[in-house]
């Protein structure tokens, strides 16, 4: 098979998370622990951070992997979803895994795959873990994909795990409270090892410090330590909190050797070093033009408020959901002085148009709808002078479609 018709394969076999929401979530980790025995159990084979939370982990876990990279480490990089090109999910040192392998792995292992009907997810971590064992990388940064309790990523036993910050998101499969949500997110926290909180929460501390304290595991929240502030390249403000957990992960992390000077480095170059996309991205200058994966409330609130400290004569938002999306929390925050581009991103989970339109106008929000992404960003375009600001977000699949 080619790469493309590798992919293909891959999608077609049981429903794919990001195309086809909650139908396609495993709640078991019964395939993933028979295809890590199939694969000799590469997991136990490198060393590893494991991180999950609601938003947070993505810029966080690159943030790691950039770090540890600045200080000569070879670091294999787990993340999810793609934005444009499948082989983002698994990297070592910044460099996306190659074609070849990822033919050969899933032909070496099709009719395992076939026979016990592994999703694409849980075919995607057999396929990382094995890539970063037979690299023998020093050290893997493993971004959860749904939750953490009965994530396909919670096989592993890393020397530190981190969870970043907890929203109400993915309420329909987690639990329709910031407790139960965090109940799944702390299922990361493994016996005696430490575990490091970004942000401290009233609705979610007992949790954390109730499942540590029967794991025997050293828990950290990172707001509340004395830390000195470091810059990241990872533009927003909203960084900040991630910056936190991430030192008090370093500093938890035994057995690596990582100077002040690596972490100021490593925070520094962290698209460079990674290849991270989609976090405040500027796209544009005259208009400014920037795009932010950020899809909930939580996440949107903060790009919210650092649209608001910008500098420009008119707002363009160019906005697009899935339609699993709760919107009323969303809307909520939208500034009601802006001019919106309501489009549907290229998915089959993509919401309607039209549908967002009449949502949005429930909101005080107004504006235009548009069959596509690249129809709704060319007429925010048209629109806008050059003293003018365009946003784009929403939804993964809507940032993917312009990066």
């Amino acid at each position: 098979m080619t790469y493309k018709e590798t992919l293909a394969w891959m999608y077609a076999q049981l429903p794919m998370y990001q195309k086809n929401g909650k139908s396609a979530y495993t709640a078991k980790l019964d395939n993933i622990q028979g295809l890590a025995q199939h694969l000799q159990h590469p997991e136990q084979q490198f060393k590893s951070i494991h991180v999950a939370g609601t938003n947070g982990k993505g810029s966080s876990s690159h943030m790691l992997a950039s770090i540890l990279q600045e200080a000569g480490y070879k670091v294999g990089l787990y993340t999810s979803p793609h934005l444009k090109d499948f082989r983002e999910r698994i990297r070592i040192n910044g460099k996306p895994v190659e074609r070849k392998f990822v033919i050969e792995f899933i032909t070496g292992h099709k009719a395992y795959f076939e026979a016990h009907r592994l999703s694409f997810f849980e075919m995607t971590v057999g396929m990382a873990f094995d890539y970063f064992a037979r690299r023998k990388v020093d050290i893997a940064i493993i971004e959860v994909g749904l939750g953490g309790r009965l994530d396909s990523t919670n096989i592993i036993i890393p020397e530190v795990s981190l969870i970043t910050n907890i929203g109400l998101d993915h309420t329909d499969i987690l639990g329709d409270t910031l407790e139960a949500i965090a109940r799944e997110k702390a299922g990361i926290i493994k016996e005696g090892r430490p575990v490091v909180v970004s942000e401290s929460q009233k609705a979610t501390n007992n949790v954390f410090q109730s499942i540590a304290s029967q794991k025997h595991a050293p828990l950290v929240f990172a707001d509340q330590l004395a830390q000195k502030a470091y810059k990241t390249s990872l533009l927003g403000n909203y960084q900040s909190s991630n910056v936190k957990g991430v030192l008090a992960v370093i500093q938890q992390l035994k057995g690596f050797k990582v100077q002040k000077a690596h972490m100021v480095k490593g925070l520094k170059n962290v698209v460079k070093n990674t290849g991270l996309l989609g976090r405040w991205q500027v796209l544009g200058v005259y208009p400014k033009m920037v795009c932010d994966t950020a899809h909930n409330a939580e996440g949107l609130s903060l790009v919210i408020d650092q649209l608001q400290q910008q500098k420009f004569e008119k707002l363009h938002m160019v906005l697009g959901f899935v339609k699993e999306k709760k919107l009323e929390s969303v809307m909520a925050l939208m500034p009601k002085n802006a001019l919106y581009y309501f489009c549907r991103p290229n998915v089959a989970r993509g919401l309607d148009e039209e549908a967002l339109k009449q949502q949005a106008a429930e909101y005080g929000l107004h504006g235009k709808a548009y069959s596509s992404v690249r129809r709704a960003v060319g007429a925010a375009k048209r629109k806008a002078s050059k003293k003018d600001f365009i946003f784009i977000g929403g939804s993964n699949f809507v940032v993917a479609e312009v990066v």
